[in-house]
């Protein structure tokens, strides 16, 4: 396994629009096993393959507590979103220390393949629900500050690239 490198914001390729996964096989089991472990020493819930700039349609998750149960969406689709909305807080892995109000669906039903191919179907709730919608906009190119007014994604992107120009010095 292997640490990637995720990608920031205000990175372009961040905007790049994920193609589905032809097969599940050793090349993405890998790519699977080396984005969990970048999520977890990250410290995040989730991260989309579009961040780690592999623009197939992969997402891992772990909203446990005990962080022990990994979830692998491959080409995920959403086929069930409630009407009832919910106003959560939300940070992402390339935005660091940047967290917001987003609204999303309080429940959705997602259906993918895991790690071995096989088709499920999955409904989630509160903080799965959030992630599920977070990373799955990533891999249609959108990043959650987009949510945010015009002015917040502005100030966003001159810290973002005030930090990436301090850490180039550094």
């Amino acid at each position: 396994m292997a640490l990637l490198n995720i990608l920031r914001y205000p990175d372009p390729r961040l905007h790049t629009v994920a193609k589905p996964v032809e097969a599940v096989d050793d090349r993405i089991r890998q790519l699977v096993d080396d984005m969990l472990q970048t999520m977890y020493d990250a410290e995040g819930v989730g991260l989309a393959a579009t961040q780690v700039d592999v623009h197939e349609r992969v997402i891992v998750m772990d909203t446990t507590e005990q962080r022990d149960h990994p979830i692998v969406l491959v080409n995920p689709e959403l086929v069930e979103k409630s009407a009832e909305m919910k106003v959560s807080e939300e940070g992402c892995l390339s935005v660091p220390q940047v967290y917001d109000k987003v609204e999303r669906h309080a429940r959705v039903k997602v259906r993918a393949m895991g790690r071995d191919g096989e088709w499920f179907e999955m409904e989630c709730e509160g903080l799965a629900a959030v992630c599920v919608q977070h990373e799955m906009d990533h891999l249609m190119g959108r990043v959650f500050v987009e949510y945010l007014s015009l002015l917040k994604r502005d100030r966003i992107k001159t810290k973002m690239l005030k930090k990436s120009r301090e850490e180039q010095r550094a």
